[in-house]
């Protein structure tokens, strides 16, 4: 039986725009008329992504599949880490939690069986698709990590890929990074590698030249392309290790989000305010409110930063007990409390932020946290409980919101039960079962859903309630997110056709496909 043909996507760093450039190739070849999978051995993310039959994969790797046109599965992802505490992590194989982990532990004790099932995972893709775009992690050159690596170019000698790196201009250092990269990289591998990407480039490429002809020069390696960067593109971001610039990098999406200074226009009719706690996870269920030309999304970390916004959403936590004590530490938890009796202020928590808005949280068998019990905000009626058993599943039911009757969907990813003293108030009816709450007035939301602002009817709601409950008159052309970001997928495939040598991958990869697989 044919394979497919692999193409391996690594950077020079975490964040280089790996996950970017490895989705407009699964749409590429997709155009192209080929069935194309995403795969990526082993991902560290918060940010997660439900498959169709209740598996948890990396949310790169699900919006690399719906680029592609596919339906993503666990063997696009068959390793997940995500970090619950310091040097701690739960591991996810297969799309189903294996146990949590130590750092040291991971890599001494876990590293031959990690290998077995990144083969398996990669032979069965391997079998059903034309092409697959692997991504690496990180850096191929962290030398104190490569005897016992299973994300990059272990990988590539795994699937015989070839290799494109990509490096950020915007970081600064662009060549002193691609040229370290290769120097560091052991001869075989650096072979392996067919070219690079210089990636996220404002201004006149003209000027760049003379960089580009001294990188070639000095390496022989080809510089593939100089992808621009590009305004309006609305595809999930990563993980919560790039959240640090995450706010300004949307902000700066949002074509005329700008004052005449240049800097980002904060000054609009909504202030949002999403609480930014340690373990914060799928943080980009929030993305919907920057496209809104009326919100101003801000996180927010400590007490003098949270002020007195429209709307305060509380989102997914790793770490719930944990979170939700820094935010009594912090003093956000009292503020919240008072914002929300002053009447003035819409809360919504998604997940473990719904958790943290009821009456307690439990962890007795110390699933989550060595902390057994801490009392919520209380706002909500209800005692959570954590269990080792993790709901996956894609959802779908209907909400009574601002008197209209929405057709929601969604996805949820939760360890804790949740048990009402007054189920009189939900805020979604499921076909079997109920979820969430929502209190009378309609400003105190909470709710399993992950992706519940990407549903634009509802969004149009929540927001519409906020400006009338301001004076404001309600908007009606609303940006619709899920059509923004589908056209996101073509303008990024268009602008890597433009600015990429596709000829010249496509004649690579057809001949690594005859050379000899050497795995170790």
């Amino acid at each position: 039986m044919p394979k497919a043909l692999p193409l391996m996507i690594q950077g020079t760093s975490s964040d280089a725009g790996k996950s970017v450039i490895a989705t407009a190739f699964c749409r590429i070849f997709a155009q192209d008329g080929y069935r194309t999978a995403p795969f990526k051995s082993q991902n560290m993310a918060l940010n997660s992504y439900v498959t169709l039959d209740g598996k948890e994969i990396g949310r790169a790797q699900g919006v690399q599949a719906e680029a592609a046109g596919v339906l993503a599965t666990a063997d696009m992802n068959p390793i997940l880490i995500k970090p619950t505490r310091d040097f701690e992590s739960q591991i996810v194989v297969n799309g189903e939690p294996y146990g949590n982990m130590r750092a040291m532990a991971y890599r001494t004790d876990f590293y031959d069986e990690g290998l077995r099932i990144i083969e398996e995972s990669y032979a069965r893709l391997s079998a059903d698709y034309d092409r697959i775009v692997i991504e690496g992690a990180g850096s191929p050159a962290e030398v104190n990590l490569n005897d016992r690596e299973l994300v990059n170019m272990r990988v590539a000698r795994l699937t015989n890929a070839p290799v494109i790196l990509v490096a950020d201009i915007e970081r600064g250092g662009v060549f002193a990074s691609l040229v370290g990269t290769l120097q560091l990289l052991e001869p075989e591998d650096r072979e392996r590698v067919i070219g690079v990407i210089i990636n996220r480039f404002r201004g006149d490429v003209t000027l760049l030249q003379p960089g580009l002809d001294w990188f070639e020069q000095y390496t022989g390696k080809p510089v593939l392309g100089v992808v621009p960067f590009i305004p309006d593109l609305w595809i999930d971001a990563e993980d919560s290790l790039i959240l640090y610039n995450y706010q300004s990098q949307r902000a700066s999406l949002h074509s005329g989000s700008h004052d005449t200074a240049g800097q980002p226009n904060t000054r609009r009719d909504i202030d949002i305010a999403v609480l930014r706690y340690p373990r914060i996870s799928n943080f980009t269920d929030v993305d919907p409110f920057f496209v809104e030309p009326d919100c101003s999304l801000r996180f927010v970390t400590r007490l003098e930063e949270l002020g007195e916004p429209d709307l305060i959403v509380l989102p997914g936590s790793k770490n719930t007990l944990e979170d939700l004590q820094f935010l009594r530490e912090s003093g956000l938890a009292q503020r919240i409390l008072e914002l929300h009796r002053a009447g003035r202020t819409y809360i919504v928590g998604l997940c473990g932020g719904y958790q943290m808005l009821g009456e307690s949280i439990r962890d007795p068998e110390g699933v989550e946290s060595p902390l057994r019990e801490l009392a919520g905000l209380g706002l909500i009626p209800m005692v959570t409980t954590m269990e080792r058993r993790k709901t996956t599943v894609l959802s779908r039911g209907v909400a009574c919101f601002a008197q209209e009757q929405i057709e929601l969907e969604g996805y949820e990813i939760h360890m804790g039960q949740s048990d009402y003293a007054d189920s009189d108030a939900p805020f979604i009816r499921l076909a079997d079962r109920t979820d969430g709450y929502c209190s009378q007035e309609r400003q105190l939301i909470g709710t399993y859903f992950h992706g519940l602002f990407h549903n634009d009817v509802f969004r149009t709601l929540l927001l519409n309630a906020i400006r009338r409950k301001k004076g404001l008159a309600p908007l009606t052309d609303r940006p619709s997110f899920v059509a923004l970001r589908e056209q996101g997928y073509d303008l990024l495939a268009e602008t890597v056709r433009r600015h990429v040598k596709l000829d010249v991958i496509e004649e690579q990869m057809r001949q690594y496909a005859k050379k000899e697989v050497r795995t170790k």
